[in-house]
């Protein structure tokens, strides 16, 4: 006999996957709660009783979305002991969510006006996962400057990529000659440049 908190969990499941179906479809703008009540083969109304409105909808879709990245960045970062391959497989992962899931790629990076809680919290456990990954390239030091550069570097690539900005033709190279850059210049290990709010005020460089 199903409980009623297995039927609810069933219920919002299903209300989540019919969301991800109509955001992968055609965008925010095809993602309705009637729609979604529709796709899901539940109640009409269920999805009215799990979410205050579309917005509290897309953002529980968009915080599913970190969370499936934290595990395959997790994941990613089992893939080898060699700490320059699990970076390249990391910055592949983010990029390759971009290629395949365009729509809640953009959806997770926007955040909520009602609740900005709830993707920060979701986007700072994959942050976690990213930067243990890198700094067993380029040391606890330097991982969170690194981190930085590496996953501003891998979201700007999936964007440029889903706009048709970045073609071989017009770069003369390859997303994946890139990504394979990008842990070149980690494995680099130079020292990351700390700029002071100090030196910034006073406009100049900060000195060694």
């Amino acid at each position: 006999m199903t409980s009623r908190s297995e039927s609810t969990a069933r219920t919002r499941r299903a209300l989540l996957d019919a969301a991800a179906e109509l955001l992968d479809d055609g965008g925010p703008e095809a993602v309705t709660l009637r729609e979604v009540g529709a796709r899901s083969g539940v109640s009409r109304n269920a999805p009215y009783r799990h979410f205050a409105d579309k917005e509290g909808l897309l953002t529980a879709v968009a915080v599913e979305g970190w969370d499936r990245l934290t595990e395959a960045l997790r994941a990613s970062g089992a893939v080898s002991a060699e700490p320059s391959a699990r970076l390249q497989q990391a910055l592949t992962t983010i990029v390759e969510l971009g290629r395949k899931r365009p729509h809640l790629f953009r959806l997770m990076f926007v955040i909520p006006e009602r609740d900005p809680g709830a993707g920060a919290r979701a986007a700072s456990r994959a942050q976690e996962a990213f930067l243990s990954i890198v700094a067993a390239l380029v040391g606890e030091e330097d991982a969170a400057p690194y981190g930085a550069l590496l996953f501003t570097s891998a979201y700007g690539i999936a964007g440029l990529e889903i706009g048709g900005h970045l073609t071989e033709e017009k770069w003369r190279t390859t997303v994946e000659d890139l990504i394979a850059t990008l842990v070149v210049v980690a494995a680099d290990r130079r020292p990351a440049v700390r700029t002071t709010s100090s030196s910034l005020t006073r406009g100049r460089p900060p000195t060694g």
